[in-house]
């Protein structure tokens, strides 16, 4: 029952104190899951931020189950959930009951346009951190970079371009069994 808790409180932390989605929290969790707990390695890490960005679902949300569920089974899995969710289900409820009536406030917006580089920044910092533990090449590199560029100037599907980056990581794979 230990460990529950322990799983609750660090989800329910990172939930209520990130903001801007479940990238924002990817920092939060690798260094809780990662560093401090040390429930996961780096490099599970990321291949459950993998499975967590091709599954249905908010990564932060599909992340915080793996880890429950790698820990403590399906009693885990819905502790962490909890935990993740929680946080900003209440936050939700009391925006829909207060915000819309301040909305208009100078100081509110102001706090909003504050917020948005904090969370660009939490992205940023994600992304570098994953990209530290990762074996890069100039492949991968090029890869990123053809993703991005796929993306944000062709507008072309992140589905699309997670499945075609699938299909041909087994067909490079399976060519490299054929070389050993």
């Amino acid at each position: 029952m230990e460990i529950l808790f322990k799983l609750f409180i660090t989800f329910f932390k990172i939930g209520a104190f990130t903001f801007g989605g479940g990238y924002a929290m990817l920092p939060l969790i690798q260094r809780e899951v990662v560093e401090r707990n040390e429930w996961l390695t780096a490099e599970e890490f990321i291949d459950i931020l993998a499975i967590a960005e091709v599954t249905p679902g908010p990564v932060a949300i599909n992340t915080s189950t793996y880890v429950g569920y790698k820990m403590a089974g399906f009693k885990g899995a819905i502790f962490c959930t909890l935990g993740t969710v929680l946080p900003s289900f209440t936050i939700i409820l009391l925006i829909a009951k207060y915000f819309w009536e301040y909305r208009q406030n100078a100081v509110v917006e102001k706090i909003f346009l504050g917020i948005r580089p904090a969370v660009a920044a939490l992205i940023f910092s994600a992304v570098y951190k994953l990209g530290k533990n990762m074996e890069l090449n100039i492949f991968k590199v090029i890869g990123a970079l053809f993703t991005v560029l796929a993306i944000v100037v062709f507008d072309i599907s992140p589905i699309i371009i997670i499945v075609a980056a699938a299909l041909g990581s087994i067909g490079y794979f399976k060519n490299k069994e054929k070389d050993i």
